[in-house]
């Protein structure tokens, strides 16, 4: 009965958003991949190999269950490890860490009948869902199959996530104590989750896995590349706006016009936009040409050839994988989604490269934002107004930007090791103890 309620629910939830679905569908042609594996026609397992199933919903939980894979892999050999994704573009980068490797596919809809389907196919023995992919009747199925359930890198957001969880209070603590094991970011997130029913001695606090995937270094392989290809030049200070969202793009082109006019950006100074979405990359090199800037494309500068940068153009990001190239080759970077109220875009990868970073008051999606303004190792601006002051001041003292920078990356090395902290928790479910050494294999926990 109680999946049969949650399905009718879904039904009138889908039939609400179907319009803003067939927009996205024709314009943008979202939702049109894997349509059979979305209603549960998941890659099928063979032989008697156990299952651990890895569920990422988009991009960045993707790249962030990078080292999660690996040291499973490691630890327990004789498991195999699928990954499943949501979106399109968590998609194509679990295909591109993952495959031909392990199996990656396309997460199927929380319906009950699409879900047994999928479950009947991958055949799981375990099931890991990262930061805030709790889903009913998913957890209900490995429940009555006796197939444990781990949440790893757990979060829920004060102002979203939270109120709408303590509306159905009374449902909450029946669904989270159906994950058998809860790791989450950091203690508040710990204390939300008892405070809606989970029982204390399943949640665990272990950090953010997002600074373990975080390289820090110093620049990125084919960064050079993409530079001469773009034609920015040695004396160039390129300005970065990563992962921006609809209504940034605008405000941050005045902001550079603005400060280029008045003295405070001088000739060098350049700007690159970004955007977190592909389908919007059309729509901002539009806004980029309303603007009165030139426009240089990333998609038309391959690597290996030698761009011209015209002195009054704006480099559009409209490729997959080049951010952290160009977060690189920054002088200063603004993290997007956050000068207006979408959660912010992930700024560890930006830090970790040893670069100033700033961002806006909206970051209710990244915890850890407080964490590097604490630390003083990143700025938090009010508005636009703000951060183009900022910026200002670090291109304006090249020695402190670079002290900041260095301090970035200490700060990012000394928040590693929530992977390790969720691979022991995982084992333990498994029934194994994980080897102290990289490379040895997790042994048998005898009774």
């Amino acid at each position: 009965m109680t999946a049969l309620l949650i399905d009718l629910v879904y039904l009138l939830a889908l039939v609400a958003i179907s319009p803003i679905w067939l927009y996205r569908m024709i314009r943008h042609g979202r939702y049109r991949r894997d349509l059979r594996q979305r209603l549960g026609k998941a890659p099928c397992h063979y032989g008697t190999q156990p299952v651990i199933w890895v569920h990422a919903v988009s991009l960045g939980e993707i790249n962030a269950i990078r080292t999660l894979v690996d040291e499973l892999a490691g630890q327990l050999p004789d498991h195999q490890i699928v990954i499943s994704s949501t979106t399109d573009t968590g998609m194509a980068q679990a295909v591109k860490l993952f495959s031909p490797k392990r199996v990656a596919f396309r997460f199927p809809l929380d319906f009950s009948w699409a879900m047994r389907r999928a479950v009947n196919r991958i055949r799981p023995n375990m099931v890991v869902l990262m930061e805030g992919e709790i889903w009913p009747n998913l957890i209900a199925l490995a429940g009555r199959r006796k197939v444990p359930v781990v949440l790893v890198n757990g979060r829920m957001s004060e102002n979203r996530g939270y109120p709408r969880y303590k509306r159905f209070r009374c449902l909450t603590k029946r669904l989270f104590n159906g994950l058998t094991a809860l790791a989450v970011q950091d203690q508040r997130y710990a204390d939300r989750f008892i405070d809606l029913g989970a029982a204390a001695e399943k949640v665990h606090v272990t950090g953010t896995m997002k600074f373990d995937t975080a390289e820090a270094a110093d620049g990125a392989a084919g960064a050079e590349e993409m530079a001469k290809a773009l034609g920015l030049g040695p004396t160039d200070r390129l300005i970065v706006a990563g992962g921006t969202g609809p209504g940034e793009e605008q405000l941050l082109l005045e902001m550079f016009a603005n400060l280029t006019a008045s003295g405070a950006f001088d000739k060098s100074t350049r700007l690159a936009i970004i955007p977190r979405k592909p389908e919007r990359f059309d729509e901002v090199a539009d806004i980029i040409a309303r603007c009165g800037f030139g426009v240089v494309r990333r998609s038309q500068c391959p690597d290996g050839t030698a761009g011209q940068m015209p002195a009054s153009a704006v480099v559009l990001g409209d490729t997959m994988g080049d951010l952290r190239k160009f977060y690189s080759l920054a002088a200063a970077a603004f993290v997007g989604r956050s000068l207006v109220p979408m959660g912010g875009s992930d700024m560890i990868e930006a830090v970790a490269l040893g670069i100033p970073v700033a961002f806006g008051p909206h970051v209710f999606n990244f915890p850890q934002a407080r964490g590097l303004v604490e630390a003083s190792v990143a700025r938090q601006v009010a508005d636009v107004v703000e951060l183009g002051q900022v910026l200002a001041q670090w291109l304006a003292d090249p020695a402190a930007a670079a002290e900041l920078g260095r301090m970035a990356r200490q700060f990012v090395r000394s928040q590693q090791g929530a992977t390790r902290r969720n691979v022991e928790i995982i084992c333990g479910v498994l029934g194994r103890k994980p080897a102290e050494r990289p490379g040895n294999i997790a042994t048998k926990i005898i009774a």
